[in-house]
């Protein structure tokens, strides 16, 4: 580390993306990842022409965290957390 640099600490979060049928094609993650400076990783999902949902584990700085997650809830994307799952 050179001076002068921070170490942020990251965090990983897992949430459930529930997409309504307006949102289905949209490209919502490719947005996201364009926006905010998190790593997404789809550990589960589900999508057809009527709904979709993603289970989804996300890293980064807590604050840009929860500035992605607000801005998914602002698209019209429902965002729940997940608790521990079978798909370790």
């Amino acid at each position: 580390m050179q001076g002068g640099e921070k170490v942020m600490a990251t965090t990983k979060r897992r949430v459930q993306l529930v997409y309504p049928k307006h949102l289905v094609d949209k490209p919502i993650l490719w947005q996201l990842a364009q926006k905010f400076q998190v790593i997404t990783n789809i550990r589960r999902a589900n999508v057809d022409a009527e709904c979709g949902w993603i289970d989804l584990e996300l890293e980064g700085e807590e604050d840009e965290l929860e500035r992605a997650i607000e801005w998914l809830r602002q698209v019209g994307v429902e965002v729940n957390p997940v608790e521990r799952q079978v798909i370790e």
